[in-house]
């Protein structure tokens, strides 16, 4: 598959890893590049088959090819289809590699099935586990450089809808991002995007001072939680105990109403099968669950509110369904 980079990180030369091309340097830049990637007969939904130092195609996933290029020419490749082009934007979480960031959009985008472009922004993360705070000011040093691609993606006629996909402390630089386009008045790139930021690190009151900067979206916001998360558990540890938005209990009513009074669709997604320990990259496999999932009568996934996607007595077809949640304890 043919998938796209963005990034300001800084241009490492490696020949015999084409993958690891960009490393945790900040770069004031922005690099491009165009990535064939090929996903092995044995792929499993949800993993990432990682390659070792002698690459096989038949068994892990592999960089067959890569193309540097201008942001520009990356933009004109991905809008040069004979139809609007659907986009998907993945902006990584912390402690996250270039390299490992490839390897995930290659994943959700195979699981899905989905057309069109698919572009990972890759920011400069450490990639370290006790890089957290210096995460948090790479994320911070990258607001810029996402909010114009975002903007140059959205002025570009010749492409169509605008998926934003945030995880973790990505979805913390997606929301600054927003808040950004909504402080400079550019509605128009606004109201080109759908956004869903799946177990975000975020500071709950942080959370409603950005919702208050944006306002309404339309579609509204999809958040993806799980209470189980046991990253987002150390994250509220290392931030005194505050609590993060990707862990919040949508079985709480008060979190339901005001879920559904600030345009927000809260989904809980704790029955998925996380493909780490610690429940934090569910949205790894939501991508290839999506076609199994069915809704209530009367729902709608773009629907504001608290919602509970389930497993059904259905689970040995993979059956999942998205029901109504803030009602009574899940």
């Amino acid at each position: 598959m043919t998938l796209y980079a963005a990034t300001n990180r800084l241009r490492q030369e490696s020949p015999d890893n084409p993958a690891s091309g960009f490393s945790d340097a900040r770069a004031t830049t922005f690099s491009a590049a165009r990535f064939s990637i090929s996903i092995p007969p044995t792929h499993k939904a949800g993993n990432i088959e990682w390659p070792g130092r002698h690459p096989d195609p038949l068994v892990t996933m592999t960089v067959a090819a890569r193309q540097d290029m201008p942001l520009s020419a990356l933009i004109d490749d991905v809008a040069s289809g004979p139809e609007r082009a659907d986009v998907r934007v993945f902006v990584h979480g912390y402690n996250t590699s270039f390299q490992e960031g490839l390897f995930r959009l290659a994943q959700i985008t195979h699981d899905s099935g989905g057309e069109g472009a698919a572009i990972l922004f890759s920011w400069p993360s450490n990639a370290a586990m006790m890089g957290y705070a210096a995460d948090r000011e790479a994320a911070t040093y990258s607001r810029d450089h996402l909010t114009g691609l975002l903007a140059t993606l959205a002025r570009d006629r010749r492409i169509g809808p605008i998926t934003v996909l945030g995880h973790s402390m990505g979805g913390w630089l997606v929301m600054e991002a927003l808040r950004q386009l909504r402080l400079t008045g550019d509605d128009p790139t606004l109201r080109r995007l759908k956004v869903v930021l799946a177990a975000p690190d975020i500071d709950v009151d942080v959370f409603r001072a950005q919702l208050r900067g944006i306002g309404p979206l339309d579609p509204p916001l999809t958040v993806l939680v799980a209470p189980d998360d046991r990253a987002l558990g150390i994250s509220a540890r290392l931030n005194a105990g505050r609590p993060r938005v990707g862990a919040l209990n949508v079985g709480d009513p008060r979190i339901a109403v005001t879920a559904e009074a600030s345009g927000v669709a809260l989904i809980d997604v704790a029955d998925i099968r996380s493909p780490d320990a610690q429940g934090h990259s569910r949205y790894a496999m939501l991508a290839a669950l999506y076609p199994s999932m069915r809704l209530q009568p009367g729902q709608a996934i773009s629907d504001a509110g608290a919602f509970v996607l389930e497993r059904t007595g259905m689970a040995a077809a993979g059956t999942f369904i998205l029901s109504a949640g803030g009602i009574t304890a899940k």
